[in-house]
């Protein structure tokens, strides 16, 4: 009898209690673009927030978080799963915890992506701090239940497979692409089982920069999209050359979406290698996505976490915050 109870309690937490949403359209993959149910092309530009966890714990875990975004111009917001996070919840708690992004999206008509946010080597398990710390199962798990769970739910559009896969130089063991490649086609396996609606955004490597390993060798299964985190000291200047060649090639065969992008300047709290710039990166970025038809999302909309878009909880501008909410206003109409 205790196990039959263990094993409706899990089903239970995959199973979404939600609605099924009519209030956003269905976004597909159509050639290199993203398109809505009537084939309009459908254009991305947003930010991300903090771990739910995280916001949960100090108090802004809300739907005005993602009422602000909306107001800066955010049409997309992703949301960063920390595998320590999703354990110490629990998975039922977790859950909930989407379950309610997932409301406010559909309330604001915002579409989400869920990121499963480690950063390391999948294949031999070796991270860069202890909170992205998982396995292989563990992550294939995640998937399994994310798309069950959502596969109803049009506005959670994008399911980031890995959030920044990297062997550090090699410090964290080999990390070759056709083993990449085929884990990410059984995540991809897993989720299109499950939803084939989903859209997978399947990130390269040093810390999801450079997709020049994929260059001629494609996941070759429809429906999915590519991710890089091109910050300003990825590469040195002039960046549109280097990025042509690390990662822009990518947006004439698929859809490429740029899930982190962002500057601080010297003087700002927590300013790190590769994230240090100011205006005339983010300019550069800007007009590169727009003349290759590439979308983005700004990290991130944090007062905590760097680079970030403003000060306080009074959401006061920092300068990349300034710079990215006027561009999402002008360009997100």
């Amino acid at each position: 009898m205790k196990k039959i109870v263990v094993i409706i309690s899990f089903l239970l937490c995959t199973i979404s209690l939600l609605p099924q949403s009519d209030a956003m359209g269905w976004i597909k993959v159509s050639g290199n673009t993203f398109v809505d149910d009537n084939g309009n092309t459908q254009i991305f530009r947003g930010v991300n927030i903090a771990d739910p966890d995280r916001l949960v714990k100090n108090g802004h875990w809300t739907r005005a978080h993602f009422q602000e975004a909306k107001a800066w111009g955010a049409n997309v917001i992703r949301i960063p799963v920390h595998p320590a996070a999703w354990r110490n919840q629990g998975t039922e708690n977790y859950l909930k915890l989407l379950d309610q992004a997932v409301e406010w999206a559909n309330e604001l008509k915002l579409y989400l992506i869920i990121d499963w946010h480690s950063i390391g080597n999948l294949l031999t398990g070796k991270y860069q701090r202890e909170m992205y710390i998982t396995t292989i199962e563990e992550t294939f798990e995640f998937w399994d239940i994310i798309s069950k769970r959502y596969a109803d739910q049009p506005a959670v559009a994008f399911y980031e497979l890995f959030n920044e896969p990297t062997n550090n130089h090699g410090k964290y063991g080999a990390l070759r692409w056709p083993d990449w490649k085929a884990i990410n086609i059984e995540m991809i396996r897993i989720i299109f089982k499950n939803n084939p609606a989903a859209i997978p955004l399947v990130a390269g490597f040093n810390w999801a920069y450079d997709l020049l390993v994929m260059q001629h060798n494609l996941i070759d299964i429809e429906g999915i999209a590519y991710v890089s985190h091109p910050y300003p000291q990825k590469t040195s200047k002039p960046w549109e050359k280097k990025w042509d060649k690390d990662f822009g090639f990518i947006a004439e065969e698929a859809p490429l979406m740029l899930t982190e992008i962002g500057f601080a300047l010297p003087d700002e709290k927590g300013v790190h290698r590769p994230v240090t710039g100011d205006e005339e990166y983010g300019e550069a970025i800007v007009n590169y996505s727009k003349s290759k038809g590439i979308f983005w999302v700004v990290w991130v909309f944090d007062p905590n976490w760097a680079p970030m878009m403003f000060k306080d909880w009074d959401y006061t501008p920092t300068r990349q915050g300034a710079f990215f909410k006027r561009v999402m206003l002008e360009q997100n109409k």
